[in-house]
């Protein structure tokens, strides 16, 4: 006879750990399956974790887990070819507990989180990819293995099987995900020594600095490039709109030797020694990708339910915040009687959309689209705002109020400067 567990959660990522952990933690009988070796072998983030929605499920975790490095400074680069104009902010404040996010390698980090798990009394299975959905009577009752005898049922099935989720495509809660509601990131792992990194970032003891930067790193493809401390290493990345590398005939790896190669980046990572190279989809179509995340016996979290905001690199945070949304919606039906249709599991759907999970995706719902739309942003205005900065940087005897006129000549004519006007209000229109 086929074995039975209270959940079965695919996917032993953030949102399907934090799940199993909350369920396990109630005393409920939970199955956490993994397709790697185990889990984080086969997941890739630019390494930034933020503290809060972890501490919510295993409080002062960063004072046990393998957390990198405490981020005190978080730069914001506009890159020109042979320019940056930098934007930071410092606080020393989050050098202080219980901090404000940290850097992270997932390898270590999500192996560390799913023991957590077991040791409250999850189920891990490593090694196993789940094939399918068994559906009885419009029911999601379990899943199909690829091991012998490898049916396994459920009152609940929790997907957290990641970006382009197969498993709930199959249910038809989404369909296959088009290029400009996904982005093809790449990272390298680099090894540093830990005094360099300390010395190069002007960091003290574990402190560490983020930098994400815009414009030329993706050479005007809607996307960014990332560079963040680890304790002996660095990671640098660059993530693009699939369907821009598509359309510009990019290679990702290509992109990246760029951005390591650019005069600006490169004094960063120089004497670096290569680690480790991965590449991953990352969901960013936001509030308009969202799939149906509830169904007959089964809820979508974390990257198969499209939770990222790529405005500002979310994705983990919001990936756990919906594991432990989906565990407390199962906790609560099996205490009102155990109905685990989709009408007894919605409020998941309906804490999600209220939670800041769905207010931050509905707020900028139309951001993602709109800079691709309108790639000047990035190939026009950023070059534009870096010429301004070098004329008035530049100090060879013109008068600053020449300089001025002369970068106001520069925005074109009075029709191009409308045009800037209205582009730079659609930006606010998007954000605000």
């Amino acid at each position: 006879m086929a074995e039975k567990f209270d959940v079965i959660v695919v996917g032993a990522g953030p949102a399907g750990t934090a799940c199993a952990y909350t369920l396990a933690k109630a005393g409920v009988n939970v199955l956490l399956i993994e397709r790697g070796e185990y889990p984080g072998s086969k997941n890739v983030m630019g390494g930034v974790l933020y503290r809060k929605m972890m501490d919510d499920i295993i409080p002062e975790f960063y004072k046990e887990a393998p957390v990198e490095r405490h981020i005190v400074e978080q730069r914001f680069m506009m890159l020109d070819q042979e320019s940056a104009v930098t934007f930071s902010y410092k606080g020393l404040e989050w050098d202080q507990e219980p901090y404000n996010n940290f850097t992270v390698l997932r390898a270590k980090f999500d192996q560390w989180f799913a023991d957590q798990a077991v040791k409250q009394g999850a189920l891990l299975i490593n090694e196993t990819v789940v094939r399918e959905c068994i559906v009885e009577n419009g029911k999601v009752v379990g899943v199909r293995t690829d091991r012998p005898e490898g049916d396994l049922y459920a009152d609940v099935v929790v997907l957290a099987d990641g970006v382009n989720s197969l498993l709930a495509k199959s249910l038809g809660f989404h369909k296959e995900f088009r290029p400009d509601e996904v982005a093809l990131a790449v990272m390298e792992v680099l090894k540093l020594d830990k005094k360099i990194i300390e010395d190069r970032f002007s960091l003290e003891g574990n402190q560490g600095c983020t930098f994400e930067i815009f414009g030329d790193s993706t050479k005007g493809v809607l996307g960014t490039a990332w560079l963040y401390t680890n304790k002996d290493s660095v990671n640098i990345g660059v993530g693009a709109m699939l369907s821009g590398l598509i359309k510009h005939k990019m290679k990702p790896y290509e992109l990246l030797d760029y951005v390591k190669n650019h005069p600006v980046l490169r004094p960063y990572i120089q004497g670096c020694e290569q680690q480790e190279y991965l590449a991953h989809l990352i969901p960013e179509g936001g509030y308009h990708s969202m799939p149906r995340v509830v169904g007959n016996g089964v809820i979508v979290v974390g990257d198969a339910a499209q939770l990222v905001n790529a405005i500002h690199r979310e994705g983990s945070n919001m990936a756990m915040a919906s594991g432990v949304m989906a565990a407390d919606t199962i906790i609560q039906a099996r205490e009102l009687g155990g109905d685990f249709s989709e009408r007894g599991l919605d409020n998941y759907r309906v804490n999600l959309l209220n939670s800041f999970v769905g207010q931050d995706l509905k707020k900028y719902k139309d951001a993602t689209h709109h800079f691709e739309k309108f790639p000047h942003y990035f190939d026009k205005y950023i070059p534009m705002m870096n010429r301004a900065a070098s004329q008035m940087f530049t100090i060879d005897g013109t008068p600053k109020r020449e300089k001025q006129k002369k970068i106001w000549n520069d925005l074109g004519s009075a029709g191009e400067k409308f045009r800037m006007a209205r582009d730079l209000f659609q930006a606010w229109r998007v954000m605000k």
